[in-house]
């Protein structure tokens, strides 16, 4: 116990020190800190109502010429999210917004993400579908793929369906949900607002932790529900950013398939990081004369560049199914096989 109230006394300086640095310096030190850490630091931010200026101190030295003015740190929502939003982007930021600020409401699924994979499946595999999907789109991508593998086909498919169809969930379902999970894992629960979980993009990033095989029969099972939704599955799961992924010889070999006209159209919506990445799998010459004609090459519409660049990641979703290059190295490197 003691270990834990150590933990919680320095979370709680952690948000204290964040909120007085200000949204800039704060969003810094986010970037280089894990989901975990920046979930825990925000929770605690957001529990914080006013801070007064001798627990400034107490924090850090540093401070003295701001809290001589003997104003305390305000906190509000809105900080919050700025601070988190320009941490992460707004994708990232999202969930972890909506986590913080629902409060207590999902602490019984919150209990879940300390159970391994394998427990968390024998906990809720006899509950209904629909349950299940609202359970697995409030954990981590990675951890709710897993969940997925432990499922029979029948079910892992008709999971993913329901994650992909989510349009947010209910108060009072979400309450009732954590009220069961919390009678089992002897957590607490409260009161939040319409919590914006899943849909495609949450469905998409579950995918890519499931594998390639249970990938491939999900999606199968989804386009024959609806062809559409299961493309825009795939488009969320598959983006040209994520070719940096993709291994030195995995690039020569996709290069070889893409014509240059393409590829110029593409890169011109790309980061310099992949256009790099692109330019060293290149022969010095062929590298030199892609250059000139990206820099020579005048403004092109958005549409255009994001056609081209869909056209080669067919290319190489083609050739990661034949065998012949991988898509990423695992983890968040499978991030659109």
């Amino acid at each position: 116990m003691a270990a834990v109230g150590a933990e919680s006394e320095g979370i709680e300086k952690s948000a204290i020190l964040l909120l007085s640095l200000g949204k800039d310096e704060a969003a810094e030190i986010l970037r280089n800190l894990g989901p975990k850490e920046v979930q825990k630091i925000g929770h605690a931010m957001a529990a914080l109502k006013q801070v007064a200026r001798d627990r400034v101190e107490s924090v850090i030295d540093e401070f003295t010429q701001q809290t001589a003015k003997g104003s305390p740190v305000a906190v509000d929502n809105e900080t919050i999210k700025e601070m988190l939003t320009k941490a992460l982007g707004d994708d990232r930021a999202g969930a972890l917004i909506n986590r913080i600020m629902s409060g207590n409401d999902t602490a019984g699924i919150e209990g879940l993400k300390w159970l391994d994979a394998a427990s968390v499946a024998e906990l809720i595999r006899n509950e209904h579908p629909q349950i299940i999907a609202t359970i697995l789109v409030h954990l981590e991508y990675d951890h709710a793929g897993d969940i997925l593998k432990h499922f029979t086909d029948r079910l892992r498919n008709d999971v993913l369906l329901r994650i992909a169809t989510l349009d947010g969930v209910q108060p009072a379902a979400l309450r009732e949900l954590n009220e069961a999970l919390t009678r089992i894992l002897s957590s607490a629960s409260g009161n939040i607002k319409k919590t914006a979980m899943g849909g495609i993009r949450h469905a998409a990033e579950i995918l890519n932790f499931v594998g390639q095989t249970n990938e491939t029969a999900i999606i199968d099972n989804v386009r024959e529900y609806d062809a559409d939704l299961a493309q825009k599955i795939l488009d969320e799961m598959f983006i040209f950013e994520n070719l940096l992924d993709v291994d030195d010889r995995g690039i020569q070999l996709l290069l070889r398939e893409v014509q240059s006209d393409a590829l110029i159209i593409a890169l011109k919506g790309s980061s310099p990081e992949l256009r790099e990445k692109i330019f060293k799998n290149m022969s010095q010459r062929a590298a030199e004369m892609l250059r000139e004609d990206l820099e020579s090459k005048g403004p092109v519409r958005l549409s255009e560049v994001e056609n081209e660049q869909k056209e080669i990641l067919k290319v190489a979703r083609r050739l990661a199914e034949e065998g012949q290059i991988q898509l990423g190295g695992g983890g968040e490197g499978d991030a659109f096989v």
